[in-house]
């Protein structure tokens, strides 16, 4: 318990046992960057008739195998006006694209190898291309399983499944994470900070964070340093799949956090990680509940939230992994040796005609939040990692908060 933690054995811990959340019918738009909960079986087929792929004219096979050829018009056909009758010998219709193949035709022959005069067609020596029909379920076909359970629900699928019938779908409930300040210090943005008082942004940070993750937050406000108002707040929480509280993770006089959530039902699992920023990191549990309690320093907190939280919330929505994006990079200034702690700094990511180049942050304060905001990468530096000259190799975590 009093041993740091490595990033990867606290991920474990976090995710292990965590199981996804209940399945829910929703809407074709409302399950946009959802997960789909069960797989998902075409009820058409696609597509359903022989469609021409071009311009041109429907004509037998029979009647352009030797060319070149002049054959009757005696129709024609559109993409939804469909030719009512059938071919003859020695007929052809002119037909456009999406249009259906009329009965007896089985070729088209593209407008480009024909001349037209009144309702003759005359058809030029030509090799009919077979790609100029597409045939019936060339796509896909009626009950056949289309997209797996667990996909995520990008546009693309959902025009596939709007294309196979399904006008909803059944997707995972999105995790519900209840988000928590600590601290005596805080107030809440719309409040002139008085002496000694800070703003409250964490949360507001944590609340973004979670809904890109295809969660939902629900921000509980700032608890004070008394078990008291810890208990009150966290009693509000008591629907949330994940509880996340900011500041008050670490082990000093006023930092209650741990008390409070004992004293709720949690029980603790680990409250420190050799990482850095964000060694006091916290993560109980309470039935299917899961708390994380992260560091008060907004850089802490948020690169914290982004290893930590948003793969639980990934693992809860369904998702089997979460992609961490990690791409290497060349360093474009040089870093000092790590120490014991494996570090995510903020740095600066570029790309040009010579690849990938990382240059870190010169202050890596884990208070400042205006290099955060200016940073779009965390260089991974594994602990006790060796010096680097600039030019060297290194592993990136591309950021999007």
């Amino acid at each position: 318990m009093n041993q740091p933690l490595t990033v990867d054995e606290a991920l474990e811990r976090i995710l292990a046992g965590a199981q996804s959340t209940p399945g829910e019918q929703v809407g074709l738009l409302k399950a946009a960057n959802r997960t789909l909960a069960e797989p998902l079986t075409a009820r058409l087929t696609q597509p359903p008739f022989d469609s021409s792929a071009m311009d041109g004219y429907a004509v037998r096979s029979d009647d352009v195998a030797s060319l070149p050829a002049t054959l009757d018009i005696i129709g024609q056909a559109a993409a939804g006006h469909p030719f009512a009758g059938s071919l003859s010998a020695g007929q052809a219709v002119r037909i456009f694209t999406g249009a259906p193949m009329p009965a007896g035709s089985d070729t088209v022959i593209i407008q480009e190898d024909t001349t037209r005069e009144g309702n003759f067609v005359y058809i030029k020596d030509c090799v009919p291309d077979p790609g100029h029909v597409r045939p019936s379920g060339g796509d896909f076909t009626a009950g056949a399983e289309i997209i797996e359970a667990s996909t995520h629900l990008l546009p693309r699928h959902l025009a596939l499944a709007a294309a196979m019938g399904h006008s909803s779908l059944k997707v995972h409930r999105k995790p519900l994470v209840a988000v928590l300040a600590t601290g005596d210090e805080l107030v809440e943005p719309s409040t002139t900070p008085g002496p000694g008082q800070i703003v409250a942004s964490n949360g507001y940070a944590l609340a973004a964070m979670v809904a890109s993750a295809g969660g939902n937050a629900r921000l509980l406000g700032i608890a004070r340093d008394t078990l008291e108002s810890l208990q009150q707040k966290l009693s509000l929480a008591s629907g949330a799949d994940i509880v996340v509280t900011i500041g008050g993770a670490s082990v000093g006089e006023h930092d209650l956090v741990e008390s409070a959530l004992t004293k709720s039902g949690f029980q603790l699992d680990f409250w420190k990680i050799a990482m850095r920023p964000g060694k006091p990191l916290m993560f109980a549990q309470r039935s299917h509940q899961r708390a994380i309690g992260l560091p008060g320093n907004p850089v802490s907190a948020i690169i914290c939230a982004h290893i930590f939280l948003l793969p639980l919330i990934a693992k809860l929505s369904g998702r089997p992994s979460h992609e961490t994006n990690a791409i290497e990079a060349r360093l474009a200034a040089p870093l000092d040796r790590n120490g014991p702690r494996q570090h995510y700094m903020r740095a600066h990511l570029t790309r040009s005609a010579d690849g990938v180049a990382a240059t870190p942050a010169e202050s890596q304060d884990s208070s400042l939040l205006s290099i955060l905001a200016n940073s779009n990468c965390l260089i991974i530096r594994p602990p006790n990692a060796r010096a680097l000259e600039t030019g060297s190799k290194v592993t990136v975590l591309p950021i999007g908060f």
